[in-house]
C-alpha cells in the first residue's frame, strides 16, 4: 500500500510518515518548507524519514499543479493523508489571502488529483477551530460549525465541504479527521507546551492570554497518529471524526504541570484575550471510539515530561 503524505516533513506529517515506515507502508511525502517555523527543524523531520528504503520525498507545494500531476503519475499513490496547509490562528488574520490560496486552492488541487487518479481514500486532517465559540461542550460532529472565529479556521471549514462536494460528486472516499491541540516531541514551536517550557527554563516572563480558565484539549503525537492510521485503514465513505484526548485543562494547570516538571517557577505577565481564540476546546470522541477503536493513552502529565525530556535533549541542551 502507497500512501501520499502532504506535510511530510512537519510535525504531525513525519511523525504519521514514520509509523506508516515502521508498519511496512510505503510512503510518498509532499513539503513546500514553508517558514512558518525553523526549516531546520522539518529538515531535522524528513532526515530521520530518509533512512528508510520505503520512503520517497518531493519538495513541493500543493499549489503547483503540473508538479503534483507529475508527482501522482510518477508515484500512483493509493490512499491520500492530507496535512499540509498554512497554519496558526493569529497569523491567519494578519494575512489572510495566504490561508485561502494554501489551505482551500492547494486541498481542491488534490482532490481534482484525487478524482483522476482514482484514490481509495482520502484523508483531510481539520481543526477543531472549526467549532468556533461553542458553549455546548464537548464538541460533537453533529454540532453546527458555521461561526468560524479566524481566516485559518474558515479555510478548514471551506477545505471540509470541498471533500464532501467530491465525495457527492465523484463518490471519493473521504475521512475528515478534527485534530484537537496536537504536542509532542518535535512540536510546533508556537504551541503553548513549547513557548510555556522555553520561557520558563530561559527565565522569561510567560504571556497568559486571557481568561486563567480557557480550556484546551491536548492529544499527544502518538494518540493521534493511531487514529489517522485507523483511519486510512478503513476507507469510510465519507465521515466526519473527532481526534482529540477528551480531557481539556486549563490554562493554568497546563503551566503548573510544566512548572512541577520542571521544578521552576513561571513568570507569568498577564495578557488580554486574543482576536479568533475559542475559549474552550473539548472533543467528543465517542464517534472515534466506536468507528476506529480510537482510545487515547497518554495523559497530560506523561505527554509533557515526554515532550520536555525531548526538548531538553534537543533544543534546550544547555538550559
Amino acid at each position: 500500500m502507497k500512501i501520499l503524505v502532504t506535510g511530510g516533513a512537519g510535525f504531525i506529517g513525519s511523525n504519521l510518515s514514520c509509523a506508516l515506515l515502521e508498519e511496512g507502508y510505503w510512503v510518498v511525502g509532499i513539503d513546500n518548507f514553508d517558514p512558518y517555523y525553523r526549516i531546520e527543524t522539518k529538515k531535522k523531520n524528513l532526515d530521520r524519514l530518509l533512512k528508510y528504503k520505503n520512503y520517497k520525498f518531493y519538495e513541493e507545494s500543493i499549489l503547483a499543479e503540473k508538479k503534483l500531476q507529475e508527482i501522482f503519475a510518477n508515484e500512483k499513490p493509493e490512499k491520500i493523508c492530507h496535512l499540509a496547509a498554512k497554519a496558526g490562528v493569529r497569523p491567519s488574520i494578519q494575512n489572510p489571502k495566504a490561508y485561502e490560496e494554501v489551505n482551500i486552492r492547494g486541498t481542491l488541487n488534490l482532490l481534482e488529483l484525487a478524482k483522476d487518479f482514482q484514490i481509495k481514500n482520502f484523508i483531510l486532517a481539520s481543526s477543531s477551530s472549526v467549532y468556533g465559540q461553542q458553549t455546548k461542550v464537548p464538541f460533537s460532529e453533529e454540532d453546527r460549525t458555521d461561526w468560524p472565529l479566524s481566516p485559518y479556521a474558515a479555510s478548514k471549514k471551506a477545505a471540509e465541504i470541498l471533500l464532501s462536494t467530491y465525495h457527492s460528486l465523484y463518490h471519493l472516499n473521504t475521512t475528515i479527521l478534527r485534530f484537537f491541540t496536537v504536542y509532542g516531541p518535535s512540536g510546533r514551536p508556537d504551541m503553548a507546551p513549547y513557548l510555556f517550557t522555553e520561557s520558563i527554563l530561559k527565565g522569561r516572563p510567560i504571556k497568559k492570554f486571557g481568561d486563567t480558565l480557557s480550556q484546551r484539549d491536548y492529544t499527544y503525537i502518538d494518540d493521534i497518529v493511531q487514529g489517522v492510521i485507523a483511519a486510512l485503514d478503513k476507507n469510510f465513505e465519507f465521515e466526519i471524526i473527532n481526534l482529540g484526548n477528551g480531557k481539556p485543562i486549563t490554562l493554568s494547570e497546563l503551566i503548573e504541570t510544566i512548572e512541577q516538571i520542571l521544578e521552576k517557577k513561571a513568570i507569568i505577565e498577564p495578557a488580554p484575550s486574543q482576536l479568533g481564540d475559542a475559549a474552550v476546546t473539548w472533543a467528543d470522541i465517542t464517534k472515534a471510539k466506536k468507528l476506529l477503536n480510537y482510545s487515547p493513552e497518554v495523559s497530560l502529565a506523561q505527554g509533557l515530561v515526554k515532550f520536555i525530556d525531548w526538548y531538553r535533549e534537543t533544543v534546550g541542551s544547555n538550559c
